[in-house]
């Protein structure tokens, strides 16, 4: 992970567990950089970004302040950057997949760059329906690192794979980066999802990160319309 990434999870959960209040002010950023023995600019960026995400303001001449927001609104935040697998979403639902691929293979080009990977790389190739009560909700396609995520089987992808790497293979997921678009779907999508080609769905690409910072899968969900729905909280910078 990036240094600046480093500085955000840092700052994002110290705030998020209460270590920093509403209304705090936080380190100048020189001190930050000092630190994390980070640039100027990297710890900018770090900030930055927790600025968009709603975390801290930027008060010109005054300096760097958690913003002042609820602890119901800390926790949609705090959700909106990290994230949950469809089981634990879906605690009251039967959760099953229908997985179509499962195999290792050398990691595609684009993706050993977002995983920070060698070229040469093996990752498990995963493609499933995610099936809440029987019925088809989100068709997720994704890569992760054979080294970082050992031993996954077919038993462990049929169910939650989040919870095999939490609770058997002793890792903790951190937080993921996504970026969200609406789009048509393809045949296949729509055979899949029980829905007409060209029905609109939500696609969502994610990079998932574990505590240390390694990036453990890269991945891209097809989302049936009526199935997906997020709160966010918006703060206006003053």
């Amino acid at each position: 992970m990036n240094k600046y990434q480093i500085i955000y999870n840092d700052f994002r959960n110290k705030i998020v567990t209460g270590f920093y209040k509403g209304g705090e002010i936080l380190p100048k950023e020189t001190e930050v950089g000092k630190e994390f023995s980070a640039s100027k600019l990297t710890v900018k960026k770090a900030f930055d970004m927790l600025v968009d995400d709603g975390f801290i303001i930027k008060q010109r001449g005054k300096g760097t302040f958690v913003q002042e927001i609820s602890p119901s609104e800390i926790e949609i935040l705090a959700e909106a950057n990290q994230f949950l697998g469809t089981t634990a979403l879906n605690p009251k639902q039967n959760v099953t997949s229908q997985v179509f691929v499962f195999e290792t293979v050398t990691v595609p080009e684009n993706v050993a760059d977002r995983l920070n990977m060698n070229p040469k790389g093996k990752v498990y190739k995963i493609v499933r329906v995610r099936q809440i009560d029987g019925f088809p909700t989100v068709l997720e396609y994704t890569y992760m690192p054979v080294t970082v995520i050992p031993d996954l089987k077919l038993k462990d992808v049929q169910q939650s794979i989040y919870h095999y790497i939490e609770h058997k293979v002793g890792l903790k997921i951190s937080l993921a980066r996504r970026t969200i678009t609406a789009r048509k779907a393809t045949k296949d999508e729509a055979e899949k999802l029980q829905l007409e080609e060209n029905d609109p769905v939500v696609e969502v690409r994610q990079i998932g990160y574990l505590a240390d910072g390694t990036a453990f899968e890269s991945s891209t969900s097809v989302h049936r319309y009526d199935k997906y729905g997020f709160e966010i909280v918006l703060h206006r910078k003053i």
